[in-house]
């Protein structure tokens, strides 16, 4: 039976569970040849992004509402996210090591993303949109975070076209591993850092990119 303890040592070695489908009884191993990371350095905040970032017309949050983030990342017609998932998250989630980040408009859920947090590594699981680049918000404020929190690995499992516009490459299997243990031997704390404000967000972005 696969327990929180056996899934955080798994992500330390460099692989991850994933089910087939969400009514999947069963989970399997995934470890790509080929591994999607996010360059702390390299997210690229396009002009109409940043246009709608300015605007704030959307509230911050962070673990408000992590179940309801998983949730609605499982909401699409194909996911990989199944009930033994779920609960693993959660129990993640209780014990410190699974996090959400989500973007609010009043009481409305409209974006959001999650993921495991080991060390320096976070582990990003999935995002959801449900308004136009809601999860393009919820991802600049998440590397925002993970550098200022002191974080050097944000793995994306996998490299899609749309991860690789906003500066998400691809490395071998080998070259990750070396980041991951280099990122496990120091510490993070993805929840030691305010919610800065809209044009902070912008600035460090440019100072860096």
């Amino acid at each position: 039976m696969l327990t929180p303890q056996i899934m955080l040592s798994a992500y330390a070695q460099g692989i991850f569970p994933m089910a087939e489908s969400r009514d999947a009884g069963d989970l399997h191993w995934v470890d790509p040849r080929f591994r999607g990371i996010f360059p702390l350095s390299n997210f690229h905040i396009s002009r109409s992004l940043a246009r709608r970032i300015r605007q704030g017309t959307y509230t911050i949050r962070t673990n408000s509402e992590f179940s309801g983030v998983v949730r609605a990342c499982a909401e699409r017609p194909e996911t990989w996210i199944n009930d033994q998932l779920f609960g693993l998250y959660d129990a993640l989630h209780q014990m410190g090591h699974a996090q959400s980040l989500e973007v609010w408009e009043g009481d409305t859920l409209t974006g959001g993303v999650f993921g495991l947090t080991l060390g320096a590594a976070f582990f990003g699981e999935s995002m959801f949109s449900r308004r136009t680049d809601a999860s393009k918000i919820a991802l600049a404020y998440l590397v925002d975070r993970l550098k200022v929190a002191g974080f050097t690995l944000f793995d994306t499992q996998f490299l899609t076209p749309h991860l690789a516009s906003l500066g998400a490459v691809e490395i071998p299997r080998a070259a990750y591993r070396a980041q991951l243990a280099d990122a496990l031997r120091k510490a993070a704390d993805f929840n030691a850092v305010a919610v800065p404000a809209p044009q902070l967000v912008l600035q460090r972005s440019s100072q860096t990119s």
